[in-house]
């Protein structure tokens, strides 16, 4: 009912994911470092790129509400909806295995606020793989 239809700017390219609209209702780890409205820290890859990605892959397949929709062995992407009004924000994730790391945006797709819900399901995600803040 409110989810509108998926984004077209969904994706990696050449390992960048769509940087954040202007509105406060993204983050995303390619962001500017000093832009503390979308800046969220990268993932650390523990126990190896590929092992890193799939515990990535398992915690997301297990939140609430989540459905993988699109994936890779380097990009994963889930929607995740709002319990009650059924809204659904866009959750990517890239594997850069290079730097050891696994780059996230999570987006809303309709409003302009989100309540800090986008920050705090990439901290939620951080967290349930073992890794601090």
């Amino acid at each position: 009912m409110w989810s509108w239809k998926r984004p077209d700017n969904l994706g990696a390219s050449n390992g960048r994911l769509a940087p954040c609209k202007h509105t406060p209702n993204c983050v995303c780890s390619q962001a500017d470092p000093g832009d503390a409205v979308h800046f969220v820290t990268p993932i650390v890859c523990r126990g190896g790129p590929s092992a890193a990605f799939a515990a990535l892959r398992a915690v997301v397949a297990g939140m609430p509400r989540a459905r993988i929709v699109r994936e890779t062995p380097e990009y994963l992407y889930a929607e995740f909806r709002s319990r009650l009004m059924r809204y659904v924000d866009d959750v990517e994730f890239t594997l850069d295995a290079a730097a050891g790391l696994i780059h996230v945006r999570s987006a809303s797709r309709v409003g302009r606020y989100d309540f800090g819900v986008n920050r705090a399901r990439v901290e939620a995600i951080r967290k349930r793989l073992g890794q601090p803040a």
